[in-house]
């Protein structure tokens, strides 16, 4: 399958989910739409980011002209992601991701993923990033980043 083409179908999943969640809670159909879309778009973005390293796309598709960054390390502006993420393409190629959920509340998208430098990373981190969205594109960001320890003293895992 195309890169493009496990995006498309991941972002169906998503929708499929968010709309199920929606018509379980209840509520404004409008609201539930705008919920889907915002978390079909973020995880679209998320995987043009993070997996097929298209920042072209990314860059045109994902940030709104206004994008407020939480990260204390980074400056605002989109042009300090997209350096962030050509820096990290260059330094670790075979860095992978997996998304383990997803979640949409209003403007805000939750995207809880399983992040490795590389595939054969036995631990990795993982990451919680939280959208805020505005006209279908990144407004706010937050985040917050474990790694994954060797040992737990519970045997959950992380994701």
């Amino acid at each position: 399958m195309k890169p493009k083409q496990v995006i498309a179908l991941r972002a169906a999943a998503a929708l499929a989910a968010a709309l199920a969640l929606g018509a379980c809670q209840g509520g404004d159909d409008s609201q539930t739409a705008l919920e889907a879309a915002n978390l079909k778009k973020a995880v679209y973005c998320m995987e043009l980011l993070e997996k097929h390293h298209d920042l072209e796309t990314a860059e045109r598709e994902c940030f709104g002209e206004t994008y407020i960054q939480h990260t204390p390390w980074l400056p605002d502006g989109k042009d300090a992601v997209l350096e962030l993420f050509a820096k990290r393409v260059k330094e670790n190629p075979d860095k992978t991701i997996e998304i383990k959920r997803a979640a949409a509340d209003g403007d805000l998208v939750w995207i809880h993923l399983h992040s490795k430098n590389a595939a054969d990373d036995p631990l990795g981190h993982a990451v919680v990033n939280i959208f805020r969205m505005e006209d279908g594109k990144f407004a706010e960001h937050w985040n917050v980043v474990q790694a994954v320890p060797e040992e737990s003293a519970n045997d959950n895992t992380m994701f």
